[in-house]
């Protein structure tokens, strides 16, 4: 799952005179001001602008399935008076929340 837009990081970079921005396994890398070798934004940062700027569009998206999921599993085990569309709904929301977790 993809904590961050690149529009965020790309943003912080021009602000803070960070240049030639790349992405490799999820970890962004980029040249700082007066250096000669790209460095991973720090952690810091990137923990600050998810502050800032709250759910990426992935994620807003996997959280609507979630709720819908939950939603759906709710109605299924009233009508089928059966547990298992929840704890299928239950099984399938954590796991969601559980990637919502930044490494």
């Amino acid at each position: 799952m993809k904590h961050f837009s690149d529009d965020w990081i790309k943003e912080w970079c021009q602000d803070n005179g960070w240049t030639d921005l790349f992405v490799e396994r999820l970890d962004y890398w980029a040249f700082p001001p007066h250096g000669v070798m790209p460095l991973p934004i720090p952690k810091e940062t990137l923990i600050q602008i998810k502050a800032e700027k709250g759910f990426s569009q992935e994620e807003k998206i996997w959280l609507s399935i979630a709720i819908g999921i939950s939603v759906t599993g709710i109605t299924l085990s009233y009508l089928l008076n059966s547990p298992m569309p929840l704890v299928f709904a239950f099984a399938f929301t954590s796991i969601v929340i559980g990637n919502f977790e930044l490494d």
